[in-house]
C-alpha cells in the first residue's frame, strides 16, 4: 500500500468516524466504496475491523439509550445469517468485488432514502438482522438495514443500538473469515494503523453528536454512498 493510499484511507476513516460517531450510521457507506476503490483487496476485513473500536466508543458513551430488546433479536438474526454472507463471499469472483459492493451501496442508499416512516417490530428487527448479516460479512456494508428500523426513534437511541448490534456482529463476522480462510492480517495492521484517524473522528463527534442535525447529516451519507458507489460500479 503507498503512502498516498495511506493518506487517503485516513482521511477517509476519520470522516466517516465524525460521521457515524454523530449521526449513527454512515460508516461503511463511507469507507467501503473508497477502499474499493484503492484496493478492493481491503474488503471486507479492513472496513469490519476498522468500526470495532469506533463502535465500542458510541454504544458506551450513548449506553443509557440502549434498545436491549431490539438489539438482541437483531443480533440473533445477525449472527444467523452470518454463514450466508460468507457464501455470497466465496461466490463471487475477486475481481467482481469492487462491482458487487458498489451495487450493495447504490441499492442500500435508495432503500434508506425512500423508505417510509414505520413503527418497529419483532419481524422489522429481525428482518433487518438478517439482511445485515448477509451484507456485512460479504461486502462490510451493513448499516442501512438498522438505519431504517431506528430512522424515527431518537437519535441517541439509533446511535446506541446500532453500535452495539455492529459490535457483535463485526467480531462474528470476523471471526468466520478468518476462521475460513478469508481474512488476512495485513488488513488488521492497517486497521491498527489507522487507529488515530478513528478516534480522531469519534473525539470530534462527541462535541457535536447531540447538536447535530441527524436528517442532514443521514441525506449526506446517502449521497456520498450514492455516489462513490457509482464510481465504483463504473470502474476504472
Amino acid at each position: 500500500m503507498t503512502t498516498q493510499t495511506l493518506v487517503v484511507l485516513a482521511i477517509t476513516v476519520g470522516i466517516a468516524a465524525f460521521v457515524q460517531g454523530g449521526s449513527g450510521l454512515g460508516f461503511a457507506l463511507v469507507v467501503a466504496p473508497v477502499a474499493g476503490i484503492v484496493d478492493p483487496s481491503l474488503l471486507p476485513v479492513f472496513v469490519l475491523a476498522s468500526m470495532i473500536p469506533l463502535n465500542l466508543y458510541v454504544a458506551w458513551r450513548e449506553r443509557a439509550s440502549l434498545d436491549l430488546r431490539g438489539a438482541r433479536w437483531i443480533t440473533v438474526a445477525r449472527i444467523a445469517a452470518t454463514p450466508g454472507g460468507l457464501a455470497l463471499l466465496w461466490l463471487i469472483p475477486d475481481r467482481s468485488i469492487g462491482l458487487f459492493v458498489g451495487g450493495a451501496t447504490v441499492a442500500a442508499a435508495l432503500v434508506s432514502l425512500a423508505a417510509p416512516a414505520f413503527a418497529p417490530n419483532r419481524a422489522a428487527y429481525v428482518g433487518a438482522g438478517l439482511v445485515t448479516g448477509l451484507t456485512e460479512t460479504a461486502t462490510g456494508v451493513g448499516g442501512p438495514p438498522l438505519a431504517l428500523v431506528y430512522q424515527h426513534r431518537p437519535p441517541a437511541e439509533l446511535r446506541s443500538t446500532v453500535a452495539a448490534c455492529f459490535l457483535v456482529g463485526e467480531v462474528a463476522s470476523l471471526a468466520l473469515l478468518f476462521a475460513t480462510g478469508r481474512g488476512r492480517v495485513a488488513d488488521l495492521g492497517w486497521a491498527i494503523a489507522l487507529l488515530p484517524a478513528i478516534a480522531a473522528g469519534a473525539w470530534l463527534s462527541r462535541l457535536v453528536h447531540q447538536r447535530i442535525d441527524a436528517r442532514r447529516m443521514r441525506l449526506f451519507v446517502l449521497v456520498f454512498a450514492l455516489v462513490s458507489g457509482t464510481v465504483l460500479i463504473a470502474g476504472p
